[in-house]
């Protein structure tokens, strides 16, 4: 029989654990998601012309996006290089809004592509509540927009995703049969990073998202680069690895300099390798 003077402990603990359990679970949501509402900037802060977009989505929501041409007002279509005219569908990750992204707006607009970025609904000035689901519908409708309304060819477009958008980018991959797919700090799933979080919580049980990459990239037949940075101590430089080593090929992983905030904007021989990539498996697509 135990001593009465150690039930009282025992108990305290299993409900103390169970109380953080609970709280993990019903916190999901505001754990997974940190939108900014105010968007403080504008391509043309960085001399850029732009189209300020809103589509429609689900249940009368709206969500909120740039197309950036890639040539502005005045400016003459010429030998820009073999990307020059091509698009970037661009998925952000989950902090902050579309105007934090600037500065890789900016390097994918000096190889001359269009670019269309958006807000997940919940973000910056799109409306709703972020959730899995609509994550994807917003992505797929940011493709729509440019298939239908900017007749883009499909085999024109490059689908990149960055952390969490990495996620969505490969599941609307997945759906539009891509033409190449960029990762970029991205993690294998929402289970797997709530273990690394909470190791001593049944993570997996409690997880009502998924954002399984990793269950996603094998089924892929298009072209994958995958970037991840050791000293990452947002997402585990593993979880890259792992994404890289379940991917089909034609792939390739790149090592980042930098910790998770650090990447395309910042990352030189990540560029160049990025653009060489690019040049490799994305330029000649759908030509002729």
């Amino acid at each position: 029989m135990v001593p009465l003077i150690l039930v009282f402990p025992l108990v305290a603990l299993v409900l103390f654990y169970m109380g953080l359990a609970m709280m993990i679970h019903f916190r999901q949501p505001t754990l997974l998601y940190v939108p900014d509402r105010a968007v403080d900037g504008t391509p043309a802060d960085i001399n850029m012309a732009y189209d300020d977009v809103r589509l429609r989505v689900g249940e009368g929501e709206t969500i909120a996006g740039w197309f950036i041409p890639a040539y502005g007002p005045g400016e003459v279509a010429g030998d820009d290089g073999e990307l020059a005219g091509r698009t970037v569908l661009m998925c952000h990750g989950n902090g902050g809004d579309i105007a934090d992204r600037l500065e890789s707006i900016r390097v994918f607009h000096a190889w001359r592509l269009n670019i269309f970025i958006f807000d997940y609904r919940g973000y910056g000035e799109s409306s709703g509540r972020p959730e899995e689901h609509g994550t994807y519908e917003d992505a797929r409708a940011a493709w729509d927009y440019l298939t239908q309304a900017k007749s883009i060819p499909p085999d024109h477009i490059l689908l990149y995703g960055r952390s969490l958008g990495g996620a969505v980018a490969a599941r609307l991959a997945l759906e539009v049969h891509a033409s190449c797919l960029i990762l970029e700090s991205t993690f294998t799933s929402v289970p797997d990073m709530a273990h690394f979080m909470f190791p001593m919580l049944p993570t997996r049980w409690l997880c009502s998202f998924l954002y399984d990459t990793a269950e996603l990239l094998p089924r892929l037949r298009c072209p994958v680069l995958i970037s991840h940075g050791q000293p990452d101590r947002t997402v585990p430089y593993a979880h890259g690895r792992r994404l890289y080593e379940i991917a089909n090929r034609p792939k390739q992983f790149v090592e980042l300099d930098g910790d998770h905030d650090n990447g395309l904007d910042t990352d030189l021989p990540y560029q160049r390798q990025l653009q060489q990539f690019l040049l490799r498996h994305f330029a000649h697509l759908g030509v002729g």
